[in-house]
């Protein structure tokens, strides 16, 4: 009886290992893919938190006709919490709040908003507020300086993190940042520092000046020639003042949070030597002059201990609390969340004197190639890093230096100024 060999198929080792080697390909040329779709959806996301912000500006000038004031709240405080715009206060917020917090209740914050404008007994700690408050037990209504202020017992409004904005890009999180923000003000084509000057900052007793509005007209004059933003520090912004047409002008701009590592883009370097004229007349100082910048990683400062190429490490480089985009409540220091549209985006953040002065201080983002900014029509633009920027090295406009006239630093710099008839004829 004749029997049949049955026959079964198997891989043999060479079929087994192309097809290991076609899998290992896909997988490579899927991986970046992978990546890329999700950091497009993190940009869209962060897109959209910035159409929420422009609708919240917008629904916010419907109802008080005035943009939220960058730079406002409550005034010096008691004597003994410190007497300068600079020091910390529990019993007063030295007209130190970001606009950001008057817009609260307009993106969805109702409840942060009500607690803020309210006095509030909680703490970061659990621990009772400090007895210097002015308000026995509690925090004051608007909250202390959000400038100068400590996570023990700490005044949780401005330690507290908001979703609406924070970019999904950047993964800052945490301390020593207290509530981290990736959205900042722009305040126009010019940081000299006369943008201080619409109001008298001193003292209000002993030999210091007034705290209050200014009672020098030539003062005023020469902050409000270098305050040529959309937002103005310390003073009131109406949409019929941005005479170039919202359309035209940047109202806020995408930041990265401070990672401690020395980026360029998010710890600023100051130079308290000074003077804060060198940056004010060349805004390219820190990199054409200084030579700060570690060519072997043109994204850093250099190291602290210098560097092959590099003429000298920065003076001082921002690391911590006060750096880019770590307290989303500030207004002042500038470098924490101010936009100027002079250096490109994703440029070195400079400053020709003391960290408090204003300085060169661009948007920046962690998506490639350029940053989202908030128009004054509430549309979102993506700017890239090469848009056409004009002179870099020209010198700030201010009172003494061509008052009123166009930006030096091009297509940039005019879509920051507000009334400046700078036309508009290319597509960005």
């Amino acid at each position: 009886m004749l029997s049949r060999k049955t026959r079964t198929s198997a891989f043999t080792l060479v079929e087994l290992l192309v097809v290991i080697a076609i899998i290992g390909v896909l997988v490579g040329l899927l991986l970046p893919a992978v990546q890329a779709a999700r950091e497009a959806a993190r940009r869209m996301s962060c897109s959209n938190n910035f159409k929420q912000i422009g609708l919240a500006m917008h629904n916010y000038h419907a109802a008080y006709n005035q943009l939220p004031i960058h730079g406002g709240g409550t005034g010096l405080g008691l004597a003994g919490s410190g007497t300068g715009w600079w020091q910390a206060s529990n019993s007063s917020n030295k007209l130190n709040l970001n606009a950001m917090v008057g817009m609260t209740p307009f993106f969805e914050q109702q409840a942060l908003w009500e607690q803020i404008s309210n006095p509030d007994t909680k703490t970061v700690s659990g621990a009772a507020p400090p007895t210097d408050t002015g308000t026995p037990g509690a925090w004051p209504a608007m909250g202390p300086s959000p400038k100068s202020f400590s996570t023990n017992p700490g005044y949780i409004p401005w330690s507290t993190e908001i979703s609406n904005i924070r970019c999904p890009s950047d993964p800052g999180t945490g301390l020593p940042g207290l509530g981290r923000t990736n959205y900042g003000m722009c305040v126009g084509d010019s940081f000299s520092g006369q943008r201080h000057n619409m109001m008298n900052l001193g003292a209000a007793s002993g030999s210091g000046p007034a705290y209050g509005p200014h009672a020098s007209g030539g003062t005023v004059a020469s902050a409000k020639s270098t305050n040529r933003g959309m937002f103005q520090l310390y003073a009131n912004s109406k949409f019929r003042d941005v005479l170039d047409g919202l359309s035209n002008t940047v109202a806020m701009g995408e930041i990265v949070s401070d990672l401690g590592d020395r980026d360029k883009r998010s710890s600023y370097s100051s130079h308290p030597s000074g003077p804060a004229s060198n940056v004010e007349n060349n805004p390219s100082w820190c990199v054409d002059v200084a030579n700060e910048i570690d060519p072997q990683r043109p994204q850093f400062w250099c190291p602290q201990t210098g560097g092959v190429g590099c003429t000298a490490p920065p003076s001082l480089v921002s690391n911590g609390v006060d750096s880019r985009g770590m307290k989303w409540a500030a207004a002042l220091r500038s470098g924490i969340s101010d936009v100027y549209t002079v250096r490109p985006p994703n440029s070195e953040l400079c400053i020709g004197q003391w960290a408090d002065n204003a300085g060169n201080f661009s948007p920046s983002s962690r998506h490639q190639g350029g940053v989202h900014v908030l128009m004054g029509d509430g549309a979102v633009k993506f700017i890239t890093d090469s848009i056409e920027s004009g002179n870099q090295t020209a010198p700030m406009i201010w009172n003494n230096n061509n008052p009123g006239s166009k930006s030096p630093y091009g297509l940039w710099g005019a879509l920051g100024t507000r009334a400046s008839k700078e036309v508009i004829d290319t597509n960005f």
